[in-house]
């Protein structure tokens, strides 16, 4: 039985670990927070048996792609990245739209949302060419990771801007750590933020019905974030504390409130799993909002100890990227774990109240096949990544002799 869980367990044992226990806590909470969805349905255990079908295939994954030597990876992303972006082309044209946003693409009676696919694929294929930079090619290989970072993005941002925008951060940050030149950061970070004040001002002068649809929701949401109605005694209000804090309950902005409601009931925790009442109101308590769930049912601090197990990751992360002696498993790791985290503290940010909704899901907690299934792929892909030292004792000799020789 040893034995067999070394080789289940091959790989960096606290990555590990710190998967198999957001999975756990992943059972718990969808569970707790699917009652809209058994609801609808009249069956109480199919939305958690289809999520753990979804965690168990996953760990398949996760299992046999920590032993995939990395030079296997470096074909992959490019042609995967071709693929996500015809993905994200056929969904603008066929997708299925939700919530005013086209981000689903039906194959064969299976939804799949072909951002996630895309942000896999472009952080591999950055890391990548990261890996292949040198001073005499440092310009064309700026140039194409800006190309490749601008087409994938401007495909994703219209229907999903948080994605798009924590792409876009996770690529420079890739790029800084990857010591493109500093002239070349400078100009692509003037353009940026030339182009977003650029945005930002038509948004702002523009009149809504003017404005795309998802334009006007994105200022909508900006709005209602920041105003304050606090002394409006038309609108309902909720006493926390001693305080009263006014809402518009039945309003739009119905989810935030009912997601600070839930966070509130938190700071002792109601009880066990199950216990919960926010579930009931929030429009998705299984993915958008799971956190607020989490720290409502289990207390605040399960909600703290949700936040390490990101924190430790990215620990984990760098530390084995540092100790990579390759450069592409090295970028590679720090890409992958950075988007984990990033999507993490922006899920979080939104349950609690912080920044405005943006639909990003807690990685490998929240309910959904494709993101569930990918968030596998990428603790799978950061474990293959961990391994290299092993590659560099035990040489593969099935790799094809142009990648072998490479110094990736």
């Amino acid at each position: 039985m040893k034995e067999i869980f070394s080789r289940m367990f091959y790989s960096d044992r606290i990555i590990w670990i710190i998967f198999i226990v957001l999975s756990c806590v992943s059972v718990l909470a969808v569970f707790s927070a699917s009652s809209s969805i058994v609801y609808k349905h009249g069956n109480q255990f199919a939305p958690i048996f289809k999520h753990v079908s979804f965690l168990i295939l996953g760990f398949v994954g996760v299992v046999f792609l920590q032993r995939v030597p990395t030079k296997r990876f470096i074909k992959c992303f490019p042609f995967l990245l071709l693929f996500s972006i015809g993905l994200l082309v056929a969904t603008l044209l066929f997708g299925k739209a939700e919530n005013n946003a086209q981000r689903w693409l039906t194959v064969a009676g299976v939804s799949l949302q072909s951002s996630e696919f895309a942000k896999l694929a472009l952080i591999g294929t950055v890391a990548f060419l990261l890996s292949k930079m040198k001073p005499e090619n440092v310009k064309v290989v700026f140039w194409l990771i800006v190309a490749l970072m601008g087409i994938t993005c401007s495909l994703i941002v219209f229907d999903n801007l948080s994605t798009a925008a924590i792409l876009v951060f996770i690529c420079l940050i890739m790029m800084i750590i990857g010591q493109v030149p500093f002239k070349y950061m400078l100009q692509l970070v003037l353009a940026g933020v030339l182009l977003g004040l650029v945005c930002l001002l038509l948004v702002s002068v523009l009149p809504a019905d003017k404005l795309p649809s998802r334009f006007a929701t994105w200022k909508a949401r900006v709005e209602r974030f920041s105003d304050n109605k606090a002394d409006d005694e038309t609108l309902k209000y909720v006493e926390v504390n001693g305080v009263k804090h006014y809402y518009d309950v039945d309003g739009e902005n119905a989810q935030e409130t009912y997601g600070k409601i839930a966070v509130a009931n938190g700071i002792k925790g109601i009880g066990l799993p199950g216990s919960g009442w926010a579930r009931d109101f929030l429009p998705q308590p299984y993915s958008d909002f799971i956190f607020a769930i989490i720290i409502e049912e289990m207390g605040m601090l399960m909600g703290l100890f949700v936040l390490s197990l990101y924190f430790f990751l990215m620990m984990r992360g760098g530390f084995l990227a540092a100790r990579s002696p390759k450069l592409f498993p090295k970028f590679l790791i720090l890409g992958l774990t950075l988007m984990l985290v990033c999507q993490a503290l922006v899920n979080m940010a939104v349950a609690v109240g912080v920044i405005p909704v943006t639909g990003q899901p807690l990685p490998l907690i929240s309910r959904g096949g494709t993101s569930t299934i990918l968030t596998c792929v990428y603790f799978g892909v950061i474990l293959a990544c961990a391994n290299i030292r092993d590659e560099e004792e035990k040489p593969d000799t099935t790799v094809d002799e142009d990648i072998a020789n490479v110094e990736y």
